[in-house]
């Protein structure tokens, strides 16, 4: 198990508790979708998967093989170099080539050698079928071509587990099915794939397990609908 959370509670910066009892896990190679409506608490649940916000309560709260209610902040950068992550703006260096985007995580993630690199590069192009766009400006790009991108970037580490928070917010409905697509396809490789959104058309052509946040509670609507 990749992610397993049971009784979590999670709140804001300021105290506020924004979900609670949370029960939630994550198998390799699951497509799953977390919805709700803006504020239920899906940014904030991913959010400590990756360690930006602090668990307050929980009787477990494991993200791939640490616990989250005791890691330490030198810890959280190795967690992040086993995950993938895509947002709904990009956040593509817009001072730099696509290729130069790739390098930079890259190296800052303790790549050195410049054939390897360059191959990682062309690996993880290919599989978003952005070849032969390296060497273009983000600003050149359309949204769901810097969107391939972002999702390529969050595989350059072959992570366990790719989080994508509302990855189609920005996007027409088209683009988003592609990009919904191609994240099914990531998750047939063995890789999670946990997605944030309030689209629900996607969900029926791109089926997964769905968990919902409302009330202050996340439901696992896929449980409920094989219990039924």
């Amino acid at each position: 198990m990749l992610i397993n959370y049971k009784n979590v509670t999670i709140g804001h910066y300021d105290d506020e508790v924004v979900l609670k009892g949370v029960d939630f896990k994550v198998n390799a190679g699951e497509f799953i979708y977390i919805i709700g409506k803006v504020g239920s608490g899906k940014s904030s649940l991913l959010r400590t998967v990756y360690g930006e916000l602090e668990i307050e309560e929980a009787s477990s709260a494991i993200v791939l093989g640490r616990d989250m209610m005791t890691v330490k902040r030198s810890e959280v950068q190795s967690l992040r170099r086993e995950l993938g992550i895509v947002f709904q703006d990009f956040k593509l260096l817009t001072d730099r080539t696509v290729k130069k985007n790739l390098e930079f995580v890259l190296r800052a993630t303790g790549w050195n050698e410049q054939y390897d690199i360059d191959k990682r590069i062309t690996e993880v192009m290919k599989s978003v079928s952005m070849q032969g766009y390296e060497d273009k400006m983000p600003h050149e790009l359309s949204g769901g071509e810097q969107q391939r991108i972002a999702i390529a970037r969050s595989l350059l580490n072959s992570p366990k587990i790719i989080l994508a928070d509302e990855p189609t917010g920005n996007l027409d409905p088209e683009t988003a099915e592609n990009i919904i697509g191609l994240f099914r396809d990531i998750s047939a490789t063995g890789t999670a794939v946990v997605i944030t959104t309030h689209n629900m058309s996607l969900l029926e052509q791109f089926p997964g397990i769905v968990y919902q946040c409302e009330d202050g509670k996340l439901r696992n609507l896929t449980e409920k609908n094989v219990k039924q």
